[in-house]
């Protein structure tokens, strides 16, 4: 087993364990030194993974992020008082999509997370960079957006329809 073989195992057994697994029981499985498994640990975690030791062992801490698809529909001048709005709350607006009849499902990221990434997106498209992408189905479009709870997704929810953006299951065109 090479290296990147052994790290690639250990991260499934650390991700797979219901209780923190030791840098020893690691080492025994493996066949290798605990210095080797310490190592093999640094790595993984410059390559992103966030692995938490404990005296206990190793633990992969999980954010939690539950995420929702919202179908809304609002005026260009109502784009940033949505955005703000839902970043205000906590959200973090992962995309933009749309069903057009002819082209099909169209899908760009947008991974707004503040007001202030909010606001460079509303001026790129106030400099004519673009045209947002609601505007081929009649402002019909669909947010995947990402939070810290359900809870939270709900407050999105219940502040999107409030504001009017939020279109019902039986209003508007259909996704495919």
């Amino acid at each position: 087993m090479t290296g990147s073989e052994r790290r690639e195992a250990i991260v499934s057994r650390i991700e797979n364990s219901e209780a923190p697994v030791s840098g020893t029981a690691l080492a025994a499985s493996f066949g290798v030194s605990r210095q080797v498994i310490v190592q093999d640990i640094a790595l993984i975690r410059a390559a992103g993974y966030e692995i938490l030791s404990t005296n206990r062992g190793y633990i992969l801490n999980r954010s939690a992020v539950v995420s929702r698809t919202f179908k809304v529909r609002h005026t260009d001048e109502q784009l940033e008082e949505e955005l703000y709005s839902i970043v205000d709350l906590g959200g973090c607006v992962k995309n933009v999509m749309v069903n057009h009849k002819v082209y099909g499902h169209m899908e760009a990221p947008l991974n707004i997370t503040s007001r202030r990434k909010a606001a460079e997106f509303i001026a790129d498209i106030r400099r004519g960079k673009s045209s947002p992408l609601k505007n081929i189905t009649s402002g019909y479009h669909y947010h995947v957006i990402e939070a810290d709870s359900e809870e939270t997704l709900d407050l999105i929810a219940d502040m999107l329809e409030k504001k009017g953006f939020l279109v019902k299951k039986d209003q508007g065109e259909n996704m495919a």
